[in-house]
C-alpha cells in the first residue's frame, strides 16, 4: 500500500535540502549516501550511476529509506520508506535538473562520457515526519 505525503513533506523535498538515501548491503548493514531529491507525485527520485553501491543494493534489494532535513529548520525532517525501481530512460535529463536545482548549472558536469545514468522511482509505503 502506497501512502501519500504530506504539504510539509512537499514543501521540504521541493526546496534545495539534500536527502540520505539507505540500502541494504549484502551483509545486511545500511549504506548509506547523500543524493540530490525531487518528487514525482508522492513518488520520491533521486539519481545514480550504473555499478554505483546504491545501484547494485537496489537492484539485489529494492527496499530503500530517503531522509531528508529542513535545512532552514534542521529539526523538521521527513523519512519516507519505500520500494525503489531503477530505469535508465530519463537518467540524463533528471541529473541534468538537479544540477539546475542545487548548483545553478545547465548541464551536469562531472560525468565521464562513458558513464550511464539511472533515474531511482522510490514509492513510499510509510512516511514519517518530524
Amino acid at each position: 500500500m502506497t501512502v501519500s505525503l504530506s504539504e510539509k513533506a512537499r514543501a521540504i523535498f521541493a526546496a534545495k535540502n539534500f536527502a540520505t538515501v539507505a540500502t541494504i548491503e549484502p551483509d545486511v548493514q545500511p549504506q548509506l549516501s547523500p543524493v540530490w531529491v525531487k518528487l514525482d507525485g508522492d513518488d520520491v527520485l533521486f539519481s545514480t550511476t550504473v555499478g554505483r553501491r546504491k545501484h547494485v543494493n537496489i537492484a539485489r534489494d529494492p527496499k530503500v529509506t530517503v531522509c531528508v532535513f529542513d535545512q532552514e529548520d534542521p529539526y523538521s525532517y521527513v523519512e519516507v520508506r519505500g520500494t525503489a525501481t531503477m530505469t535508465e530512460e530519463g537518467g540524463r535529463e533528471l541529473i541534468d535538473e538537479f544540477a539546475k536545482k542545487y548548483r545553478d548549472l545547465d548541464v551536469y558536469p562531472w560525468d565521464q562520457p562513458d558513464t550511464v545514468r539511472v533515474v531511482v522511482r522510490v514509492t513510499p509505503h510509510k512516511v514519517v515526519e518530524g
